[in-house]
């Protein structure tokens, strides 16, 4: 029989933040939420916090977000994190292993359930991408070591193929839409053994005509004008997307279950 989860705490970026699932209420649903919702939906009650903020990298969250986690006493916490430290010009993945372990094994130690998942290759998502793929293997390596040394349960969300359908991504090609967060808030379930959770959420989705490259090409411009110029910008700046924003769950409350989860 599946253990019951009284408290689950995420902690991380803008992944687990939800970007770019709304909310429909200005803010964002995403993964974290879809996941405590099914939990919610199948235990009949769950305490949730969300301490993620977007931009955040991984030595930020283990200084900002896990002494307030480790507080809460969660028996469930997501530690999400790595995709900000790839993306910064100095990568350094043994101290990313390093910081990663040392939430997880924080957590672990205290009596939760650790869950954490791998980047897929976004070569598909944004051509760009495959300029980052040896670093995006090496957090993925990391990540691996780390679960193992900590006890902490890894998703291998890289491993499966349809992870990297450009259908499962937002227009920003970085965070997933809410198909994606669905499918990952499925995958967490089944990693927990959630009754009524299963493997069809690494499915391939059906086949669709892909379109023509004048329409391909288009897309790329236009993906390069909204959300990579200003993000280099951004950068250039010393500035972050998470500056002097809050995290949308401070604190440990119960979650109202919406009808759509209950199913």
């Amino acid at each position: 029989m599946p253990p019951f989860y009284e408290r689950y705490v995420a902690i991380g970026d803008s992944t687990t933040e939800g970007l770019d699932d709304p909310d429909g209420a200005g803010g964002y649903r995403g993964w974290a939420n879809r996941f405590a919702e099914t939990i919610a939906a199948r235990q009949g009650r769950l305490l949730y916090a969300n301490l993620a903020i977007r931009g955040r990298r991984t030595r930020a969250i283990l200084d900002e977000q896990l002494h307030r986690a480790l507080a809460m006493q969660p028996d469930l916490s997501t530690v999400v994190s790595g995709t900000n430290d790839v993306l910064r010009p100095r990568f350094d993945p043994d101290a990313l292993g390093r910081d990663i372990q040392q939430m997880q094994q924080a957590l672990v130690q205290q009596g939760a359930t650790v869950i954490t998942f791998t980047l897929p290759d976004l070569s598909r998502v944004m051509p760009v991408a495959r300029f980052l793929a040896a670093r995006v293997q090496l957090m993925n390596a990391v990540l691996r070591e780390a679960s193992a040394a900590s006890g902490a349960i890894l998703v291998d969300v890289a491993k499966h193929e349809v992870a990297s359908d450009p259908r499962l991504w937002s227009r920003d090609r970085l965070h997933a839409n809410a198909l994606g967060h669905e499918r990952i808030a499925a995958a967490l379930a089944h990693a927990i053994h959630l009754p009524g959770s299963d493997m069809t959420w690494a499915d391939p989705l059906e086949s669709d005509t892909l379109p023509p490259l004048s329409a391909r090409v288009a897309e790329d411009l236009a993906w390069g004008r909204e959300h990579l110029w200003p993000w280099v910008l951004r950068r250039a700046r010393g500035k972050s997307s998470g500056e002097g924003l809050r995290c949308k769950r401070p604190d440990l409350t119960p979650l109202h279950v919406p009808q759509r989860a209950a199913g």
